[in-house]
């Protein structure tokens, strides 16, 4: 016999190792002879990171796939690893160097190297220790790391031949500049912070005029150093005739260019932009575009570099105001530089004027420092031409996004796919294969021996060659993922076998620098698209719908609500919200919920044991006599096809739905309370076909409930299997059934029964009938048909509708309830069971204090300032408790109108 509870927090550890133990992870467990495969790769998450409210999510959905693919029988790999997460790694093993007031150009490349792999053996991948408490079923023997040894070959033989190809070049462009860490950075470790700052406005004295300015507006006076036009749309009347002429930039003396460009916007400001190619990136495309000087006035650490700076000095005619300009910033952080160039240019009049400006200002997600568009030397992949193909893919169809509306988005960022900068300046990730020549010349080979020959070849000799010293981007062997993990360049069994690989489940903050990047990379290399289906789950915010984040205190560790509710509730409680292009609104209550549905599952396994509900030897549910237990097998079936059917069309949360309602409402609530009588009072063949049809059903509901609550599952599947047959395999690898037949008569005949039970108790709550009270149920107008249903449940109806008697009559009985069901009118005679008068009167109070409240939503909600200036989730949250009130309001009105007609 069961325990009375389940006790998650003993079990969920001992469940985990028995799988483990069992092999059933492993790619291919339980799989049919020729089955198809189904493979997810698992997103790497970052040596670094620990298991959050985000992972827990996507996580979950990705298991509940495999573990139901797995049951199909089909040849199973959840293929799982970790990413070396470049300056996210470097970053913490400097802050443990820090700490001994040691610094990593102490140690050398080789040695802080050495550090990092040293601190990723002992700590990193506490995300995969943590998967495991969640339930995580990836394949853990197979387990990949972005720097492993093969994985380290592919990226290097990926890094030449684009070079090869002429799609990896060396260039000098605009990147996002982490002064801080002093490496380039990708787009999405950049954040976008607003900030209260300031617009300064500056007048550029015309060429050659006494009295004429250009006045400018800048959120950024430090870069006015580097500026090398000033632009004008060229339709603009009151700069038409300057075009073509010079401004002399202040502080500096250099003649810089009046130019006609429509980019500028003439409503805006003065209708005037200086244009600052190597510190801006919308300048750097118009300097390209009328072949203007960039001038990089910033060093690494975003200090000022004027002195011997060629670029800044070039063409400027030496001048007392030259010498004060270089003497007052040259070596200045860019910000005290920002102060003393606003001061100076008051001093000498040029400031026009200061205004106050909101502005989103660019800073790097973990250094925190802002980020400068910095002009540099970098490595560069021709992404424009690798995601032709790419797009080609999705509009063909042969990937999909789901939901479908972000195909939308992806179409958008492809079709203006800009450079995408690889190189990075850190010391730990894949090291760029680049030698440099004593001249400069480049040789890209996979190894230095190559390097050499090939520099031999070209120089007709020996030379000393020199290593490229920068890494490539994290995202470049991310890129590779779902196929250098199966082994590839090699051509593996794994790589044949699994891909390409079915879908990939991840967030729509990564769609451009991951998704896209897998995309272009397996079209160029294996000539098919890394996966079918790319889901793109939604975001995991707090119950209000804001958000978590630390500074706003509202972030929620999942480890905590697995300590608290077992991994089971939240993994049910992800599937029945997951629905499609919906943000979660995670309250702690809808985990409580769904623990509490695991505790009703229990409860119901314990009842069928204490019932004598055994398995028994070659079952066949087809041939049950019994009208509830010919019912029952057939909503088992559609049961399980509903469940299924949502799981392979990615409605996770109409899969926790449909086995929710038929778990709870169809077996706990109906079928269990039906067959009471049938276990206590039937003939022994009644009793042994209801006892053997129970346990058939609760065996397909712990298959079907396992992907959603693998653990409470399995404890039940192997507690059950204690008697009867024994079971031959776990329930992590028991196959799902086939759909079997409808069967229409027992199906009209129970739902009927559930709806007379189901109206007459609608009726009971409504008109607040005490629970004591055994009113008499009257039908009138009842066919053969329900007399004859009526007459074999008699004694079922009178027990669950709380009744004293079920008769019938050719009139409604004065002073009756009514509801109807199919052709007949149920009433229930009130006279003396109820004061009518007393209760009419509760409901209008009742129905008068409901519409209060919903008159004080309702007001917030046509109040044009309210909708318009609070935010999203709270204007949503509003409409959501006034639908609650309208709701109640007409179950109110409804029994308003019942207890008027029994007057």
């Amino acid at each position: 016999m069961l325990e009375k509870t389940f006790d998650a927090a003993s079990a969920e550890a001992r469940i985990y190792d028995s799988w483990e133990e069992s092999g059933s992870f492993k790619a291919g467990a339980n799989a049919r002879k020729g089955a198809d495969s189904f493979c997810i790769v698992l997103p790497p998450p970052n040596v670094t990171g620990s298991l959050h409210m985000g992972h827990a999510f996507n996580h979950t959905i990705q298991d509940i796939m495999i573990r139901y693919h797995r049951q199909q029988g089909r040849d199973v790999l959840w293929q799982p690893g970790m990413d070396h997460a470049g300056i996210a790694t470097q970053m913490v093993v400097e802050r443990k160097l820090a700490e001994k007031q040691q610094h990593r150009r102490e140690l050398g490349r080789e040695k802080f190297v050495e550090k990092i792999w040293e601190w990723k053996a002992e700590s990193g991948g506490m995300i995969v220790k943590q998967d495991r408490c969640l339930g995580v079923s990836a394949d853990w023997s197979r387990q990949r790391f972005t720097m492993d040894e093969g994985l380290s070959d592919a990226v290097l033989k990926v890094f030449v031949e684009l070079h090869r190809d002429g799609l990896i070049y060396r260039d000098k462009r605009l990147v996002n500049w982490d002064p801080h860490f002093q490496t380039a950075i990708s787009d999405i470790e950049v954040e976008q912070r607003e900030v209260n700052g300031h617009l300064w406005n500056f007048k550029y004295p015309v060429e050659g005029t006494s009295d004429r300015y250009i006045t400018i507006a800048t959120t950024r006076p430090e870069t006015v150093l580097g500026d090398t036009a000033v632009i004008v749309h060229p339709d603009d009347e009151r700069y038409r005739d300057l075009i073509g002429k010079f401004v002399i930039l202040p502080l500096v003396g250099r003649r810089i260019p009046i130019l006609a460009d429509d980019y500028v916007d003439m409503e805006t400001g003065t209708g005037a932009m200086k244009v600052t190619p190597a510190h801006d990136f919308n300048d750097f495309d118009i300097g390209r575009r009328h072949d203007l000087k960039s001038i990089n006035i910033l060093d690494r650490s975003a200090v000022i570099t004027l002195r011997d700076n060629a670029e800044f000095l070039a063409d400027v005619p030496e001048s007392d105001v030259l010498n004060k300009t270089i003497d007052s910033l040259h070596n200045v952080d860019r910000f005290s530089a920002r102060k003393l160039i606003v001061a100076m240019l008051d001093e000498i009049g040029l400031l026009h004027s200061v205004d106050d400006h909101v502005h989103m200002v660019p800073h790097g997600d973990r250094s925190n420092v802002v980020v400068e568009p910095y002009l540099t030397d970098q490595w560069f992949v021709d992404a424009k031409t690798l995601a032709e193909p790419a797009i080609a893919s999705v509009r063909e169809g042969r990937t999909k996004f789901v939901p479908q509306s972000w195909d939308k988005t992806y179409y958008e960022w492809m079709e203006n796919i800009q450079p995408w900068c690889i190189s990075r300046q850190l010391w730990w990730g894949h090291r760029i294969p680049a030698w440099y020549g004593p001249d400069g010349e480049i040789f890209v080979e996979q190894t230095a021996e190559e390097a050499q020959l090939s520099a031999k070849e070209h120089y007709g000799k020996d030379v000393e060659l020199t290593r490229d010293e920068d890494v490539l981007d994290t995202w470049f062997s991310s890129a590779l993922w779902p196929f250098s993990t199966l082994g590839w360049p090699e051509k593996t069994p794994e790589l044949e076998k699994y891909f390409m690989t079915d879908v990939l489940v991840t967030g729509h903050d990564i769609i451009f620098f991951w998704v896209a990047r897998m995309m272009m990379m397996s079209l160029h290399f294996l000539k098919k698209e890394p996966f079918h289906t790319v889901y793109m789950h939604a975001l995991v915010r707090d119950e209000k719908g804001a958000k978590m984040s630390k500074s706003k205190g509202n972030v929620i560790d999942p480890l905590d609500l697995i300590g608290e509710y077992g991994a089971d509730a939240i993994r049910f409680t992800f599937a029945a919200m997951a629905a499609p292009g919906r943000d979660l609104k995670l309250a702690i209550n809808r985990v409580a919920g769904y623990r509490n549905f695991g505790t009703k599952l229990w409860n119901a396994t314990r009842f069928t044991q204490m019932n004598g509900c055994q398995r028994t030897e070659n079952f066949d549910p087809s041939l049950v006599q019994e009208t509830v237990n010919r019912w029952i097998v057939a909503e088992t079936y559609t049961a399980l096809t509903e469940v299924s059917g949502a799981i392979e069309a990615y409605r996770f949360n109409d899969a926790a739905s449909g086995a929710y309602r038929f778990t709870w409402n169809t077996f706990c609530d109906w079928y269990l309370e039906l067959t009471k009588p049938m276990l206590g009072e039937g003939s022994e063949a009644v009793q042994a076909e209801t006892r053997a049809t129970a346990a058939w059903v609760l065996d397909q509901i712990l298959i079907m409930l396992h992907p959603m609550m693998p653990f409470i599952t399995e404890e039940l599947w192997t507690e059950t299997g204690k008697s009867g047959p024994p079971r031959n395999k776990q329930l992590i690898v028991t196959g799902w059934l086939k759909a079997g037949k409808s069967d229409e008569a027992a199906a009209s005949e129970v739902n009927w029964l559930i709806e007379v039970i189901g109206s007459v108790r609608s009726v009971r709550s409504e008109m607040n009938i005490p629970a004591a009270a055994k009113p008499e149920l009257v039908f009138v107008g009842a066919s053969d048909q329900t007399r004859a249903r009526l007459k074999a449940h008699n004694a079922i109806i009178k027990k669950m509708a709380r009744a004293q008697a079920v008769s019938l009559a050719d009139e409604v009985p004065r002073g009756s309830a009514q509801t109807i069901v199919s052709e007949a009118t149920i009433c229930l005679p009130l006279a003396g069971v109820m004061d009518l008068d007393a209760e009419l009167d509760r409901l209008k109070k009742e129905f008068l204090k409901i519409e209060k409240v919903a008159t004080k939503f309702s007001n917030k909600l046509n109040n044009k300032k309210f909708v318009a200036n609070a935010p999203a989730e709270i204007v949503e949250e509003q409409k959501t408790k006034l639908a609650e009130q309208e709701a109640l309001l007409e179950k109110v009105r409804d029994a308003v109108e019942r207890v008027e007609s029994a007057r």
